[in-house]
C-alpha cells in the first residue's frame, strides 16, 4: 500500500509541476493541444476548445503539449511569444513545485501545537559551554558558519558537517547579536536515563503555534528543503558523496515506502510521508531550475542568452543550434536516470 502511495504521491507532483506550465501558458495566450494527468493509455479524455484534457493509465506523471514547432506560423505558438513569456511558462513549473511543498507543510503544522525552537533555555549538568564567554541561557542561534538557524534540528545538521568541530557562530542575546568565532563545541559524554549518550548538553525553547507561527514555520522549512538540496548538490560537485549515493524515482518510491511501514500509527505514517512529499516537491523545483540544457533551467539560460545575442545583433538566431544543446542535454540526463535507477534496483537486492 505504501508503495502505491509513493508512486501516486510522486506522479502527482510531476502532473502539479505540468500543471504550473499549463496555467501560466493559457494566461499567457499560447496554444495548448494536450494537458494530461498520467502517462499511457487514456482512460478518460475530453476536447474543450483547442485543449485536449486527459485520466491516463500509468500515475507515473503528466505532461502540458504546447505548439512548439519552430516553423510554425501560428502566432499563439509558444515559440512565437516575446521572451518573457516563454521564461514565464518555464519558470511556472518549478514555481508550481515549491508551491505545493510550502501548501504541504502549513497542512502538516496545523494542530502541531508547538515547534521548537533553537533557543537555549538550559545546559545539562556540568556542561561546559555555560558562562560568558560562550553560550547563555536565552541565547538564540542565529548562524552557524554562515548558515542560518531556523530549528533546533538545524543546530546538530550544521554543526555535523564541520570536521574540526570549530565553528563561527552568530548568537542573538538580548536583541543584540554576538559572534563567537573559532568556537569550538562538539558532543560530550552524558549520563540520560542510565545509559550513556553523546550530546551538546544543550535545550531548547518551544513556541506555541498560530496563525503567523504557522506561516512562518513553513515557509522558513521550506527555505531549509532548498538549502539541503543545495547542499547536497555541492557534496556531489565536491566528491562528498559519489553517483552511487544518488537515488531516483525508484529510490524514493522505496524510501517512502520504507519511512510508512515503521511509522508505529497509521497518523505517523501519514504525517512522515507527506513531510517527504513537500521535501520532493520543492526538491524539484530546485533540481528543474538548474542550467542544464534539457532542463526547465537550462531552458531559460538559453532563452535569456538568444534574447541578449539577438536584442544585441538584430538578428534572429537559427533555434536548431538551440535543439541540438537540448538534445545533448536530454541524452546525458537519461543516461544519468539510467544509471541511478540500476543502482537503485541493485540496493533492493543488496
Amino acid at each position: 500500500m505504501y508503495i502505491i502511495i509513493a508512486i501516486l504521491i510522486f506522479g502527482l507532483l510531476i502532473a502539479t509541476h505540468e500543471l504550473g506550465h499549463f496555467t501560466v501558458a493559457k494566461l499567457c495566450g499560447v496554444k495548448v493541444t494536450e494537458f494530461a494527468v498520467g502517462m499511457g493509455p487514456a482512460l478518460w479524455k475530453k476536447e474543450k476548445g483547442e485543449t485536449l484534457y486527459a485520466l491516463r493509465l500509468l500515475p507515473i506523471g503528466g505532461y502540458c503539449a504546447m505548439e512548439e514547432d519552430e516553423e510554425s506560423e501560428d502566432p499563439r505558438a509558444f515559440t512565437n511569444q516575446a521572451w518573457w513569456k516563454r521564461m514565464l511558462i518555464l519558470v511556472a513549473g518549478a514555481a508550481m513545485n515549491f508551491l505545493t511543498g510550502l501548501i504541504i507543510l502549513l497542512f502538516i503544522v496545523q494542530g502541531s501545537g508547538a515547534f521548537m525552537t533553537p533557543t537555549i533555555t538550559g545546559f545539562f549538568e556540568g556542561c561546559p559551554y555555560e558562562g560568558e564567554m560562550g553560550l547563555m541561557e536565552g541565547d538564540e542561534f542565529y548562524k552557524i558558519d554562515g548558515q542560518r538557524v531556523y530549528f533546533s534540528s538545524n543546530i546538530g545538521f550544521l554543526l555535523g558537517r564541520g570536521a574540526d568541530e570549530i565553528y563561527d557562530i552568530e548568537l542573538l542575546r538580548d536583541g543584540e547579536k554576538v559572534k563567537l568565532n573559532d568556537y569550538k563545541l562538539s558532543q560530550l559524554e552524558y549520563e540520560i536515563d542510565g545509559k550513556t549518550e553523546m550530546k551538546y548538553g544543550l535545550y531548547f525553547g518551544v513556541k506555541e503555534e498560530g496563525v503567523f507561527a504557522n506561516a512562518k514555520y513553513a515557509f522558513n522549512a521550506s527555505k531549509d528543503f532548498v538549502r539541503m538540496v543545495w547542499m547536497g548538490l555541492s557534496d556531489l560537485v565536491t566528491g562528498a558523496v559519489g553517483l552511487k549515493e544518488l537515488s531516483g524515482p525508484v529510490g524514493i518510491v522505496e524510501f517512502i515506502s520504507d519511512v510508512g511501514e515503521a511509522s508505529e500509527t497509521s497518523v505517523d505514517a501519514a504525517y512522515s510521508i507527506s513531510y517527504l512529499a513537500a521535501f520532493i516537491a520543492i526538491n524539484l523545483a530546485v533540481m528543474n531550475m538548474l542550467p542544464i540544457p534539457a532542463l526547465d533551467g537550462g531552458r531559460i539560460l538559453l532563452l535569456l542568452i538568444t534574447a541578449a545575442v539577438e536584442g544585441i545583433s538584430k538578428k534572429k538566431l537559427n533555434p536548431k543550434y538551440e535543439g541540438y544543446i537540448h538534445a545533448a542535454g536530454l541524452v546525458l540526463l537519461l543516461g544519468l536516470m539510467a544509471f541511478v535507477m540500476i543502482n537503485d534496483v541493485y540496493k533492493l537486492f543488496v
